[in-house]
């Protein structure tokens, strides 16, 4: 059961914090040129937004949870089973970005959902 909560925790918060630093940056602006100044600037704009401060944060949960995770499960499942961002980083961007995801992307978020099923079958 901790098992399964902490990755929950890993899976959504990491990805949530990626989908967040993704939005954050598509507000900031786009980069047309770049070189240091120009990245610089769009970075200076996107730290100045709540939902990149946001990301961050839930990044930082994910990470501190993923090796609370190692100290007890084997790296051999969570590792692997972590691979559910894909899925859940798939299914946000179109969800909340808007970003369209072609089908090619859907067959590839398929095959990781059973090449995860396959190693959580193996835990029981």
């Amino acid at each position: 059961m901790r098992t399964t909560v902490c990755l929950s925790i890993v899976i959504l918060a990491g990805t949530g914090g990626e989908l967040l630093a993704a939005h954050a940056m598509k507000q900031s602006a786009r980069l047309q040129v770049i070189s240091g100044s120009a990245v610089g600037t769009l970075l200076q704009r996107a730290f100045r937004l709540g939902p990149m401060w946001v990301g961050l944060m839930l990044q930082a949960l994910a990470f501190f949870t993923f090796l609370a995770l190692l100290s007890w499960a084997d790296v051999s499942f969570v590792v692997p089973a972590t691979a559910l961002n894909y899925v859940v980083g798939a299914a946000g961007s179109a969800l909340f970005l808007r970003e369209h995801v072609d089908r090619t992307r859907w067959a590839g978020v398929l095959l990781v959902c059973v090449g995860v099923a396959v190693i959580c079958a193996s835990e029981l």
